[in-house]
């Protein structure tokens, strides 16, 4: 009997246990929507995976260019999946453009598959390529699949009548099939998601359908080089359980609505759009049916009064933005903090200073969540480390703010918002409840009277027989809640509202090692989306002996109360970050630890071999 191996190499299969490929093209040529509808076949198929939209800046560049390049990457396989991947496996290159900004991405003998008819002496000038590199050598140490796809896709949809310039628009789709062959994907799902799609142009659904089957059928038929077949890939082994493809976004906006259920209050989320924060609003927008109001305000400072206002009368109010928007809603914050009243703040951070790089990713806002406020003005900031992991901290948000009474910022980033994972959808009954009781009893009132174990002020509904109030930044006294500029007052006031916040640490839970032992050579320590790249590396470092652990950090302001403890049992620390170091400085002034850091700007996230190199560096300081 043959083995599964054999059967594989009679049908011209390579197995592996996971693949990178990476769709680029103009940001008119539908590259996310493909990788998109091939991310949604490979979670059917039963791959774990891992994506990465990678967006131009520019709304519409010129057609060519290389600034204007759109991709999508997606890392799936057989195993656990924690990043959009290192070195691409297979890069599908629509032009020039897109083939100089990703050939260094792709592994040694790697795939390339080019769309030959893209190749135009205009296109390669616009792409600074002095000769064809489809001719020239310059894709010698790769396999080399070139297809005049503009050729192929215009005779796929003929029959329906489009102009050139519509026939054109479906050779994503022609691309799409031929890559679904490549890998043995289910081309049904992505039938019905266009049929859905176009449904008030059923010409146009069905020429994008058959220019799908068209490029699958390409490489059914075709004389492919040697080297170019089909990949299995084998499924992954899962807990069993109901599972769905989850954005950064989508979960954080899922994560909001299941905390206004848990604290059984109303919310309302009020922004101002901004890349790459302006889809939460979307996501909320439309879920109406759950207890949520969404309020597109005419800029950041509207925004966030508007939800201090919502704070004010009852509800919970978010806010979202990125780190221009946070720095405008700071005055709003500080007024939050000074009149006590829970308010989430969600910043989804971008490569900066000023307009920077606004789709593209960073960590550089830390210094800002925790002190980019006027006065005295600390606040509790968690921070997601995984498009999942954003559910889980957008509940706890909601808990904190409730329960404190506080402002709380919650740290995500672009890459985080805009890549997706499987997510195995909870039992919602699994959550503990943490129900909001607002204060009604009138008997003596003031707006000053707390609890004496959160030293959280109490939330009285304005309007309510008996407890009307006034409250607001001007500094209020300890005992009346009246307005005071007593300097004994003052003190006492900004004393309690520190030890408020670093109460907190008491109401988290205890820092935990992420992978590793918790003690040895080494600790790489990370907050946010570092988290998939630190894993990988780490995971690979003991897999050769080395004493390395993973520390993960969600809490960064206050930290876990055992963090420092845990730190000093380990001779060295290693802190990677997307920022020239700033939670680093707050780890060494903390916990006088001698940190080394790994920084990175570059707007895009941490590679595992980068991280994994730094391990290698320091561990061989350490032993030598």
């Amino acid at each position: 009997m043959q083995s599964e191996e054999e059967k594989i190499g009679d049908l011209g299969l390579e197995e592996k246990e996971a693949v990178v490929v990476r769709f680029a093209g103009d940001s008119g040529d539908g590259m996310q929507l493909t990788g998109n509808n091939f991310t949604q076949a490979t979670a059917l198929y039963g791959n774990d995976l891992s994506t990465f939209p990678d967006f131009p800046a520019e709304i519409r560049a010129p057609v060519g260019a290389t600034f204007g390049v759109s991709a999508f990457q997606i890392h799936f396989g057989a195993e656990d999946i924690s990043t959009a991947g290192d070195d691409v496996d297979v890069l599908v290159a629509m032009n020039p453009a897109a083939l100089v900004t990703n050939l260094e991405n792709v592994a040694e003998g790697g795939l390339v598959i080019v769309d030959r008819g893209a190749f135009t002496a205009k296109n390669l000038n616009k792409a600074q390529y002095d000769s064809n590199p489809l001719e020239d050598g310059t894709l010698e140490g790769y396999r080399l699949l070139s297809i005049d796809i503009h050729k192929q896709v215009l005779a796929a949809v003929e029959p329906f009548g489009l102009s050139h310039k519509d026939g054109l628009r479906c050779k994503n789709m022609w691309t799409l099939g031929l890559i679904m062959w490549l890998f043995d994907r289910d081309r049904s799902v992505t039938t019905k998601n266009l049929k859905s799609k176009f449904a008030n142009d059923p010409t146009v659904a069905e020429a994008n359908i058959a220019a799908l089957n068209a490029g699958h059928a390409y490489g059914e038929t075709a004389e492919l080089p040697v080297g170019i077949h089909v990949y299995k890939i084998p499924k992954a082994k899962v807990i069993s359980g109901i599972y769905r493809n989850i954005s950064g976004m989508q979960a954080l906006a899922w994560g909001f609505l299941a905390g206004s259920e848990l604290a059984n209050i109303d919310l309302l989320f009020a922004s101002y759009p901004i890349t790459p924060a302006s889809s939460l609003l979307h996501e909320l927008a439309n879920r109406k049916e759950f207890r949520v109001n969404t309020f597109q305000a005419e800029d950041e400072i509207a925004a966030v009064c508007a939800a201090i206002g919502a704070s004010f009368a009852g509800s919970l109010g978010v806010t979202s933005s990125a780190g221009p928007g946070i720095a405008l809603k700071a005055e709003g914050i500080s007024l939050a903090a000074a009149s006590e009243l829970p308010l989430v703040i969600v910043n989804t951070q971008r490569g900066g200073p000023s307009t920077g790089l606004p789709t593209k990713t960073e960590q550089s806002d830390f210094n800002m969540a925790l002190f980019g406020r006027h006065g005295d003005t600390p606040i509790p900031v968690v921070a997601a480390a995984t498009s999942a992991d954003c559910f889980d901290v957008a509940i706890e948000a909601v808990r904190l703010a409730t329960k404190y009474m506080t402002p709380v910022m919650l740290l995500s980033d672009g890459y985080l918002a805009n890549s997706s994972e499987p997510w195995k959808i909870p039992d919602f009954d699994s959550f503990a409840s943490f129900k909001v009781k607002h204060y009604d009893d009138p008997k003596d009132f003031k707006p000053s009277i707390r609890d004496e174990e959160t030293k959280a002020r109490v939330w009285a509904k304005p309007g309510t027989p008996g407890m009307e109030h006034r409250i607001g930044g001007i500094e209020r006294s300890f005992d009346t809640g009246d307005i005071s500029y007593d300097p004994e007052n003052h003190q006492k006031m900004t004393d309690l509202r520190k030890y408020k916040v670093e109460n907190i640490s008491s109401d988290i839970p205890l820092q935990e090692i992420s992978y590793g032992n918790d003690s040895g050579k080494l600790a790489v320590v990370g907050w946010g989306s570092t988290f998939g790249a630190i894993h990988q590396a780490v995971k690979r470092a003991v897999k050769e002996g080395l004493q390395v652990s993973h520390i993960q950090v969600r809490y960064l302001a206050p930290m876990p109360s055992n963090l420092g403890q845990l730190l000093s049992s380990f001779d060295a620390v290693l802190v990677p970050e997307m920022n020239t170091g700033q939670f680093i400085r707050m780890l060494r002034s903390e916990f006088l630890v001698e940190a080394e850091g790994l920084n990175k700007v570059s707007g895009q996230p941490f590679k595992i071999n980068e991280i994994l190199a730094s391990i290698y560096k320091k561990y061989k300081g350490l032993e030598g």
